[in-house]
């Protein structure tokens, strides 16, 4: 799935606007649900600067130091984001609901919090509308879940489940000034924001489990790898491979190792250049595939990492 950086710049400078106009309002209103809706829309600015820095850092060309390049940056700053939307978002939001709770406050003026929370909603739906579009274009014909699982790019999601937090963050937040109001009652507004807190935990908990799989090294898609392995068994040169090692290390390259076992009456001469025939015909199919590491075996080896998947 190809990464856009449209939905992270539709998504930056909504937040920009919306973060600003919720502390104006939550000031004239002294409403907690609309301070844990302005800290909400500060920590989404901040990650959208993340994953920008992320995306610039991960293009870095590779160096002495780092002879596989840096495209594991992006995968380090969406794994921050995910935890910072739970630590920052999450967690003060809950912080700001439990103390509302403890010393509740009547809102003032309710009216500025209906104009303020109404136009964010607009403003965070068209985003979150914006960043759905392009997931789906990418996703193809696999499912929401499916696709989120199988996305080797952080950006195709983090700010779709960000975006869709917005969505119902603001949503919450306008029951409970409504419900406050309506009854007089200032404990709605500390719940709706417990409630908002509790939203951005789940949010961060699966974009952690997901940022974390891609920072520790996922490997290719079981039907890519037997792809690769009928590709290079195909070669009239090569008696068989076992299992292929893979590694994302960004969401357009992959390191590959394939342990082949040649045919015995091959010169070295025939074996190097065996290599460089499968070597071309894999990255023809799989351009994402930056580096093939071929690693000749004897028939009767017993070195190979997976034999147990042959």
């Amino acid at each position: 799935m190809e990464s856009s950086k449209l939905p992270i710049y539709s998504a930056l400078i909504a937040n920009i606007a919306i973060a600003v106009t919720k502390f104006v309002a939550a000031a004239a209103t002294g409403s907690s649900a609309m301070i844990s809706e302005g800290i909400h829309s500060v920590v989404d600015t901040a990650n959208e600067l993340l994953l920008l820095l992320g995306i610039s850092k991960s293009k870095k060309p590779a160096d002495k130091d780092r002879p596989f390049g840096y495209g594991r940056e992006l995968y380090f700053w969406s794994f921050v984001v995910s935890i910072l939307i739970f630590g920052f978002g999450g967690g003060l939001a809950l912080y700001e609901g439990i103390t509302h709770l403890q010393h509740p406050n009547a809102i003032e003026n309710p009216k500025w919090n209906y104009i303020v929370l109404s136009a964010s909603f607009v403003f965070n739906l068209i985003s979150f509308l914006i960043t759905l579009r392009e997931f789906n274009k990418n996703k193809g014909d696999d499912s929401f879940w499916s696709a989120v699982r199988k996305s080797k790019d952080p950006t195709n999601f983090v700010i779709l489940f960000e975006d869709a937090g917005d969505v119902l963050g603001v949503l919450v937040a306008l029951a409970g000034v409504y419900l406050g109001n309506k009854y007089h009652n200032p404990y709605y507004d500390g719940i709706a924001s417990i409630i908002i807190g509790i939203i951005l935990a789940i949010i961060s908990y699966v974009l952690i489990k997901e940022s974390r799989g891609l920072l520790m090294g996922e490997s290719v898609q079981e039907a890519t790898a037997k792809s690769i392995k009928e590709i290079t068994e195909r070669d009239e040169a090569v008696e068989k491979i076992f299992y292929p090692l893979s590694v994302y290390l960004a969401p357009k390259e992959i390191v590959l190792v394939l342990e082949t076992v040649f045919k015995e009456e091959l010169t070295t001469k025939q074996i190097n250049e065996a290599i460089e025939r499968i070597q071309t015909k894999i990255q023809k199919q799989y351009p994402n595939i930056k580096q093939i590491f071929i690693e000749p075996h004897f028939a009767d080896s017993k070195t190979f990492s997976l034999q147990a998947f042959t």
